[in-house]
């Protein structure tokens, strides 16, 4: 979608995006600012098994703050600073902005499913061979939108619909073998 398409759709209220600021809108997205708070992913010699319940939170050590810094090697879960609303027509592409992929920054493949709202947990790597450091607010992500040929018959009503803090990974044992 354009910029254009983009307007409209946030003026119309179709599409929410809280907040929206100046320059968060560009030629084909939207770019999103980082969190203040973030998740380091623990190092760990216990298998993550599906099968067996067991809660994510020991794996991860909840930050807060206006700066962190990743360390090479190091991933981390953020979240978008922006409340998002996507209507039952729309579906975004996270890309990482391209400044932050330069210096060895990375984030896998994610994708906003239609009817989804809330802020975006994202996970970030850094590949690259030095510390790289982040300010709350910073411009991280651009979020390409797409209009589907339909409405969907099943928007996103999934275990992160309305999530507000980063969320780790939440299993529902869908793995689990028959």
């Amino acid at each position: 979608m354009s910029d254009f398409d983009l307007v409209n759709y946030i003026k119309s209220e179709r599409l929410i995006v809280d907040p929206i600021y100046r320059d968060t809108i560009r030629e084909n997205g939207i770019d999103m600012r980082i969190g203040a708070e973030i998740r380091k992913i623990l190092d760990s010699d216990i298998p993550f098994d599906p099968n067996i319940h067991q809660t994510e939170e020991w794996r991860y050590k909840k930050e807060e703050g206006l700066a962190f810094t990743i360390q090479p090697g190091e991933r981390i879960l953020c979240r978008t600073q922006e409340w998002i609303e996507l209507p039952k027509d729309l579906l975004g592409f996270c890309s990482l902005r391209v400044t932050w992929a330069l210096l060895g920054i990375t984030i896998p493949p994610t994708i906003v499913d239609a009817g989804f709202k809330g802020t975006l947990t994202i996970e970030m790597i850094n590949n690259g061979k030095f510390p790289v450091k982040f300010y709350y607010g910073d411009r991280f992500m651009h979020v390409v939108f797409a209009k589907t040929t339909s409405i969907v018959e099943k928007p996103y009503e999934g275990k992160y619909q309305g999530q507000v803090d980063v969320q780790p990974p939440i299993m529902d044992h869908q793995f689990r073998r028959n």
